[in-house]
């Protein structure tokens, strides 16, 4: 396949970034008819992340992922820590050196890595660009299909980091007193984080919570809004662990039983059984292979996981609209101001970090490592799709990392608007998409 040429590329970025601002569109468009809202987004957001995106995770990689594709999926995973790693740094130097908001870290840290790219890369395969990072004899339909499996362990990694690390980031510097008693706190519940990409942005924070830190209050780790009150572990308790025993643990021993357990929530576990099903060949040959080739639950259990995993890619999209325009109209009824008062330089850095500064390096340290060395193989798809991975818009998650540090009214307004903005600004993502494309072809040896 001939590679296409700038302009022709460039012209089916921008078509397929469009789309996805359109889809984004939509569910504004669905709140303001009424036909949406934060109560019913929220049910959709949850049964997306603990229904969906499982089925997701497990009928793609598990399709995808064998023993001769197991390097690839293990330089992803490194790939994702590198680039948290490198973010959350870049992040810490915005906060401490440049005294911007403390909030400033988890907007650079964590991005749109599952809904957003997944929903680009399938308006991309409509234009038809993508056919020429395609090298062998393959379907275009399996290279773009093999793609979003890439995605969505990238988006496996990041999904375990904000589960499981993000909370942790947000006054980690205030340790619970030890003699602190459970009945005082349990009236503060915890929030469910795996809803948070439906959360409204400016929802009322009901439910707070703070996670202990093991290692004392000098940790390096910095504090976000200091809340007026100090919780402590008590109001969680690991599933793995019975009442009874968990009771009789100490402050830092619940701390990292809840640490390991938050890892293992749904995402991971069909990501898991995904793996596992794709390096056993009798259980990859039972699940996907032809009915008549041995495939067993191909054209029941596998099809119907299909189904429901493929409702993922355009819902958590549409919940997003629902949120930037609820949280809108809600800065609007609060009086806050428009734009002009946002934290300009703060806003600057982050998204200049996030559509410039990481696409460029990215684009540049991919491209390096695959003609240069074997380490990332002779895939041109899984080049193009780690050039990617670490761009584009801050996560709507962030505005519950937020929430749950009990931050100040001011900052979840200004968290709002520079969602907000993000997404707007979001087509000049087809720059990245037309450089990586570039990019990767040239690549090709």
């Amino acid at each position: 396949m001939a590679p296409a040429g700038l302009l022709e590329s460039f012209l089916a970025a921008i078509q397929a970034s469009l789309s996805v601002l359109l889809v984004i569109s939509y569910g504004g468009i669905a709140a303001w008819l009424g036909l949406l809202n934060h109560d019913n987004t929220k049910a959709i957001s949850k049964i997306c992340v603990r229904m969906f995106l499982p089925a997701l995770l497990l009928t793609k990689i598990g399709s995808e992922l064998h023993s001769g594709s197991a390097l690839r999926y293990l330089t992803i995973v490194i790939w994702a820590l590198v680039c948290h790693i490198i973010s959350f740094l870049i992040g810490i130097l915005g906060h401490f050196a440049l005294g911007m908001p403390d909030w400033v870290t988890v907007a650079i840290m964590f991005n749109n890595t599952t809904s957003y790219p997944l929903l680009l890369i399938t308006a991309l395969d409509e234009t038809g660009i993508l056919k020429s990072l395609i090298v062998t004899d393959e379907s275009t339909r399996d290279a773009i299909e093999r793609a979003k499996s890439y995605f969505l362990v990238f988006a496996t990694i990041s999904s375990c980091l904000t589960f499981a690390v993000g909370p942790r980031l947000i006054d980690s510097e205030h340790a619970p007193e030890p003699d602190k008693s459970e009945d005082e706190d349990d009236e503060y519940p915890v929030p469910d984080q795996e809803a948070q990409e439906a959360t409204s942005l400016l929802n009322p924070r009901s439910s707070l919570v703070q996670f202990a830190d093991p290692f004392g209050s000098n940790t390096f780790f910095p504090s976000f809004r200091k809340p007026s009150s100090v919780y402590n572990t008590s109001s969680r308790r690991a599933s793995i662990v019975p009442k009874r025993k968990w009771n009789q643990l100490s402050p830092r021993a619940k701390w990292w039983f809840l640490f390991i357990s938050d890892f293992f929530n749904a995402p991971l576990l069909g990501a898991v059984i995904g793996a596992i099903i794709g390096l056993t060949p009798p259980l990859h040959r039972a699940f996907f292979n032809n009915t008549e080739d041995g495939g067993i639950f191909t054209a029941w259990l596998t099809a119907s996981l299909k189904t429901i995993g493929s409702l993922f890619v355009p819902l958590p999209v549409v919940v997003a609209g629902v949120s930037l325009y609820t949280s809108m109209k809600e800065v609007k009824a609060r009086g806050s101001g428009g734009m002009l008062k946002l934290p300009w330089l703060t806003v600057s850095y982050i998204l200049i970090v996030r559509f410039v500064i990481w696409p460029v390096a990215s684009i540049a340290f991919v491209y390096l490592l695959a003609t240069k060395s074997d380490v990332l193989g002779t895939d041109p798809m899984l080049w193009f799709t780690l050039m990617l991975m670490p761009t584009g818009p801050p996560a709507m998650k962030l505005i519950t990392l937020i929430q749950v540090s009990d931050g100040e009214p001011e900052d979840e307004i200004n968290i709002a608007k520079l969602l907000t903005l993000s997404y707007i600004i979001s087509p000049v993502l087809s720059f990245t998409v037309v450089g990586s494309l570039m990019a990767s072809q040239s690549g090709i040896r």
